[in-house]
């Protein structure tokens, strides 16, 4: 299974960013160690609903930091 580096690559950038663990974001997120653990190694990707939580996440971020959604969901509309 060959999947994308994009999302692997902006949760590994959004956890360093936010200086926490993969369990911390999974707490923060509402989602299981395991699930952000298979998003991080490119295992699987989020659902819908894992999408919104993380884009909610990168609009709560100080505007230096919201370059994440631009380099990785720039082709996405944002859910204001």
């Amino acid at each position: 299974m060959s999947e994308s580096p994009k999302f692997p690559n902006l949760i590994r950038k959004l956890r360093k960013r936010l200086g926490i663990s993969q369990e911390q974001l999974a707490r923060q997120l509402g989602v299981s160690f395991q699930t952000v653990n298979r998003w991080e190694n490119g295992r699987a990707t989020p659902s819908p609903m894992g999408m919104k939580l993380i884009e909610q996440l990168l609009m709560e971020m100080p505007t230096q930091d919201q370059e994440l959604w631009k380099q990785y969901l720039s082709e996405q509309e944002p859910n204001r």
